[in-house]
């Protein structure tokens, strides 16, 4: 697993995000069609899929680590377990595209948030980008009025404001270890799962689905990103995490023939010329 802190920054960006690229096909593709059933699976896979990490790497000092996070370790994971709720339910209820395409808005809610709460001035080419992107969302979600797919466009707003929430915490706590964030993330929406389950069973198919979805999609995904983030200017990495914009849609439009209407790629186009934009933006301030 060491190995891994010796791959470029840049590729391991390019692999977390094609390996998160995947969530939206896995998640069509349970037979159930229950959402805490899904979410149940895909957590309790991804927590031993950290755990094990956390093991491998970290060793006897797994739960030093843990502790070391404290607090605001704990409080970063609550934040970011509303994330891998909102995905699997926003993926139920919306399109594939749409749902990527509000996630890669990150990028603009990291400049708004750290204008807020940590008093980071925006750029003018900034602000551009925070409107376009804005403007991008308003185009899908317009549409989505009449073809009822608005409570998936507002739940997938959830995943990228949860986790520009979590970057501030992070931000100003800068000793905090990301890892054991994602730990306790997972321990909550294992929890939130288990209370709404209403049965525990589960067809082979599904739970082979959940592996999928919480080990190979979710747990290489976050723990490249953590790892090439650390190596990796911060301009580039939102550029770099397009591979998931661009892939998931690709996914379920051939192997599902899944295709979304046309507001979706109008929209989508103009939220990732906005982070192309933000990608020019040298400014020394908070950028993603």
């Amino acid at each position: 697993m060491q190995i891994l802190y010796k791959i470029p920054g840049y590729l391991l960006l390019l692999f977390g995000g094609f390996c998160l690229s995947w969530g939206g096909l896995i998640v069509r593709s349970f037979e159930t069609n229950n959402a805490w059933d899904i979410l149940l699976l895909r957590s309790f896979f991804f927590f031993i899929g950290v755990s094990t990490f956390l093991i491998l790497i970290y060793k006897k000092k797994s739960v030093q680590t843990i502790k070391k996070a404290g607090l605001v370790g704990f409080l970063g994971g609550f934040v970011m377990s509303f994330s891998f709720i909102a995905f699997v339910f926003a993926m139920m209820n919306t399109s594939v595209a749409n749902v990527v395409f509000i996630i890669s808005t990150q990028t603009m809610f990291l400049a708004i948030f750290g204008y807020f709460y940590l008093k980071e001035k925006v750029s003018i080419i900034g602000l551009l980008s925070i409107i376009l992107a804005m403007m991008g969302i308003t185009v899908m979600i317009g549409d989505s009025i009449s073809s009822g797919t608005l409570f998936g466009n507002i739940v997938a707003l959830t995943i990228p404001i949860s986790f520009s929430v979590l970057i501030m915490i992070i931000r100003k706590n800068s000793n905090l270890d990301l890892v054991p964030a994602i730990w306790y993330a997972s321990i909550f929406s294992v929890l939130y799962s288990v209370i709404m389950v209403e049965t525990f069973s589960f067809t082979n198919h599904d739970i082979l689905m959940g592996f999928l979805l919480g080990v190979p999609q979710l747990t290489f995904g976050f723990i490249c990103i953590t790892i090439g983030s650390r190596t990796t200017r911060s301009v580039t990495i939102g550029l770099l995490m397009l591979t998931e914009t661009i892939f998931a849609p690709l996914w379920v439009w051939t192997f599902l023939n899944e295709i979304p209407p046309s507001s979706v790629f109008i929209g989508g186009s103009i939220i990732i010329f906005a982070i192309i934009i933000k990608s020019f933006d040298k400014k020394k301030s908070f950028a993603a």
